[in-house]
């Protein structure tokens, strides 16, 4: 099934014999780069494999999470942030392609339909450099456990040869993902199950919205809403919030 933003891929289309090499040396890529990994540290260096197997500056990866997506990993500062402001806004290709259930193609940001489609984000990300974003769920037709969004700093589609080792790499991810993420996880070299402790960031904003809702007397969404309000207010993330909260730097009022 094509995905709904995929502008087409290659002209005439690909042979398959040509997706079937591209998928052989993807793979051999993806096996040089998580080779002799800790599991914690799988989902970086996917997102690295990715940047260095198509027309990307950055990858990120985050999971669904009970009102904010929660990010695992990224390849730079700059995709980690972009992963951050799609947290905090609730809305970018990151949400659409977990709602859609399909990779969501966003080739430029700065013009045309998806500049218009999430135009807070589309902002944001072309204040940051980034022109082009590819979110993949990650998961199956059941259910989808979260995304990998790779960025690219000029405007631009995927061929269909690219968007197949874009989903072959999200394939990998998700094994790894689904595999530690049943309560059975083994330990990292601290003692920490190792999703969790990269879920940590998610887990302060949890906290915080805690103490929203015992401040303001409001239900779980509300606190939510509040705090990405006053990150959108500030210019900040809603992780950079939530620790402002935790610390008593900040404490937001009754409306």
């Amino acid at each position: 099934m094509r995905p709904r933003d995929d502008p087409g891929g290659d002209p005439g289309g690909d042979p398959g014999g040509d997706l079937d090499l591209d998928g052989i040396r993807a793979a051999d890529v993806i096996a040089e780069g998580v080779r002799g990994a800790e599991p914690g540290e799988v989902p970086g260096r996917l997102c690295e494999v990715a940047v260095e197997l198509l027309p990307v500056a950055g990858a990120s990866v985050s999971l669904r999470g009970d009102g904010m997506p929660v990010q695992l990993s990224a390849s730079n500062a700059r995709a980690a942030h972009l992963a951050q402001i799609q947290a905090t806004l609730g809305d970018g290709p990151c949400q659409s392609a977990v709602e859609d259930g399909a990779p969501v193609l966003a080739c430029d940001l700065a013009t045309g339909r998806d500049a218009g489609r999430w135009p807070v984000f589309a902002q944001e990300a072309t204040a940051a450099g980034v022109r082009a974003v590819y979110a993949v769920p990650l998961g199956s037709d059941a259910v989808y456990v979260g995304t990998l969004d790779l960025y690219r700093d000029s405007p631009g589609g995927l061929t269909a040869r690219q968007l197949h080792v874009a989903r072959l790499v999200a394939g990998v991810m998700t094994v790894a993902l689904m595999a530690l993420a049943r309560g059975d996880e083994p330990e990292a070299r601290d003692g920490e199950a190792w999703l969790s402790g990269l879920a940590a960031d998610h887990d302060e904003v949890c906290q915080a919205v805690g103490m929203i809702m015992a401040q303001l007397g409001v239900g779980a969404d509300d606190a939510l809403a509040r705090l990405r309000a006053d990150a959108f207010a500030h210019g900040c993330t809603a992780l950079d919030v939530a620790r402002d909260v935790l610390a008593h730097r900040t404490r937001l009022e009754r409306d």
